[in-house]
């Protein structure tokens, strides 16, 4: 049985269980009077900054460039469905039409997925976009959806992530043994190689579990989404820059049959909103995050870097974790692509913007 049926058949009942009280109809094509509308379940919170707005604005996007003749109805995590399986489970089974969500936490369902995320030392958020949209990101993207019986775009990049927020200082590696910390997909996997129990989170419930002792600590996204969550209130001690999310891309994934219904004009419309959520939402980012981090440190907060022995050990447990799925042919195919295309971009960038910027920092100050 191919992946795509197997998850078709295997998540229904999953997927029916958890929408059935919350009243979710069926994807069947939602006509009034030439008007259509697609259910589209998120696995953020409503409210959360960035993630959500990312949803938002791909939905709002769909909305205006059709005129209103294709309506997504957002429901954000915990109206129609709650937590991050049931995303997934929804939209693979045909009971909601799409969602928005990062791919990486379905590394169970293709470990592949991963990559359409973030991967431990992976790409920059220019990398990604190089090679999402020019060297052949997208069509693996969809080859990889294909077995998921999901047609997918990237629509949302949350731009470097930090290393997270921590009830003590780590030193070396050894104090992530037996630490309980939050972070989803093969980061997660790196980091569970340390020792650390490593649990995979809603992004509306980590406060509690991080102010509750349920966690010792967790990664987010970065100073403002993290501020906005109010970590500060719980821990002072904020690691700015990690190993597991150089540059994060949200996805939105449409049933594949659901997909196949809609006329080529509304097809392209989420092609086009997508594209536009995932520019606007990195910028987004990027203009908050370091009057956010100015705020944090002037609320007490103390930005550190990992040590160096801890950053190798990081590096050897993501090669370690990467090299475990090369089994899978999709994912082997996928990964060769990635580091071919960091290749590529890094070599330019290095020569041009790199030495660019180091420059201007010298002579400008």
């Amino acid at each position: 049985m191919s992946r795509r049926k197997f998850l078709k058949s295997g998540a229904a009942g999953a997927s029916v269980a958890a929408v059935a009280g919350a009243g979710l109809v069926s994807g069947a094509p939602a006509l009034a009077q030439g008007r259509e509308k697609l259910t589209m379940v998120t696995s953020w919170g409503r409210g959360l900054a960035g993630v959500h707005d990312a949803a938002q604005y791909f939905a709002d996007a769909v909305n205006s460039i059709t005129d209103g003749t294709l309506e997504i109805d957002l429901k954000a995590n915990g109206e129609l469905v709650s937590g991050i399986p049931a995303v997934f489970d929804a939209v693979a089974s045909g009971q909601a039409d799409m969602y928005h969500a990062a791919d990486y936490y379905y590394v169970g369902q293709h470990p592949a997925m991963a990559f359409f995320t973030a991967v431990p030392f992976g790409m920059t958020p220019l990398e990604l976009n190089n090679w999402y949209y020019h060297m052949g990101g997208h069509e693996l993207h969809r080859e990889v959806g294909e077995e998921l019986g999901l047609v997918s775009f990237l629509a949302g990049q949350t731009g470097p992530q930090a290393g997270g927020w921590f009830k003590k200082e780590i030193n070396s590696a050894d104090d992530f043994k037996g630490l309980k910390f939050r972070m989803p997909g093969l980061g997660g996997k790196a980091l569970g190689k340390l020792g650390a129990s490593v649990q995979t989170i809603a992004g509306s419930e980590i406060y509690q579990a991080l102010s509750s002792g349920a966690i010792d600590g967790t990664e987010w996204i970065g100073p403002w989404a993290d501020e906005k969550i109010g970590f500060q209130e719980i821990t002072k001690i904020y690691y700015t820059a990690g190993f597991h999310e150089p540059g994060a891309g949200l996805s939105v994934a449409t049933n594949i049959d659901r997909w196949e219904e809609l006329s080529p004009a509304h097809q392209k419309a989420i092609e086009i909103a997508a594209a536009a959520a995932n520019s606007w939402n990195l910028h987004q980012f990027l203009a908050n995050n370091s009057q956010a981090l100015d705020r944090l440190i002037a609320g007490g907060v103390e930005a550190k870097e990992f040590p160096d022995d801890v950053w190798d050990a990081f590096g050897k447990a993501a090669i370690e974790t990467l090299d475990e799925n090369m089994d899978d042919e999709l994912f082997a195919k996928t990964r060769a692509s990635v580091e071919e295309a960091m290749r590529l971009s890094s070599r330019w960038n290095g020569l041009s913007s790199g030495a660019y910027t180091a420059q201007r920092d010298r002579v400008m100050g």
